[in-house]
């Protein structure tokens, strides 16, 4: 599946952003891709000090950012809610800087919100799964800053590279847990 790059700095009339961070991007857009509601999804680094990163410079954790997807999705067709809840089904919001075998700052879990309406359903959906997992929940919550789009080869990975490592070995069975657990939210 193909979509549109990049992003622009607000979403269309009618729909919202969300930004979230859960470990490697690559991950993450992968499986957004495949989401009814979502328009449009990129990766990219927010939440450092450093402007117009380079993911050499993220990678060596000293710019703060982590790595992120940010989402251009129709809330009449998908609630933040359902976007949140997808969130916490496809990385662990429960190990600091860390997702698997990926360590470091730039991959912590952290949402960026756009609206205090964001903010208080992201809230409220931590605390909904706090209460089922066995280790307190780590995931960051705090207001959208400067967000730079990663470099061009990183935009739609997975499809562009089903069969590198990395991707058939973390990637690919995360899209596919996530075909299994939300089919009914799949792009027909």
């Amino acid at each position: 599946m193909s979509i549109s790059h990049p992003l622009g700095a607000t979403p269309r009339p009618g729909n919202e952003f969300a930004t979230l961070g859960g470990g490697c991007f690559w991950c993450l857009e992968a499986v957004y891709m495949e989401l009814r509601g979502v328009v449009d999804v990129e990766s990219g680094y927010s939440g450092g000090s450093v402007a117009n990163p380079s993911y050499e410079a993220v990678c060596d954790g000293a710019t703060g950012h982590a790595e992120v997807v940010r989402i251009e999705f129709d809330p009449a067709v998908i609630s933040y809610q359902q976007i949140l809840e997808v969130f916490f089904s496809i990385h662990d919001p429960t190990t600091p800087n860390r997702q698997g075998n990926d360590v470091g700052t730039q991959y912590r879990s952290v949402i960026f919100y756009h609206s205090e309406e964001q903010e208080r359903t992201a809230r409220s959906v931590i605390a909904e799964y706090g209460e089922h997992s066995f280790r307190p929940v780590v995931t960051e919550v705090l207001p959208a800053p400067v967000y730079w789009r990663a470099e061009s080869y990183h935009q739609e990975y997975f499809p562009n590279h089903p069969d590198q490592g990395y991707c058939a070995v973390v990637v690919r069975p995360k899209v596919g847990k996530f075909r299994k657990t939300f089919a009914a939210l799949r792009k027909a």
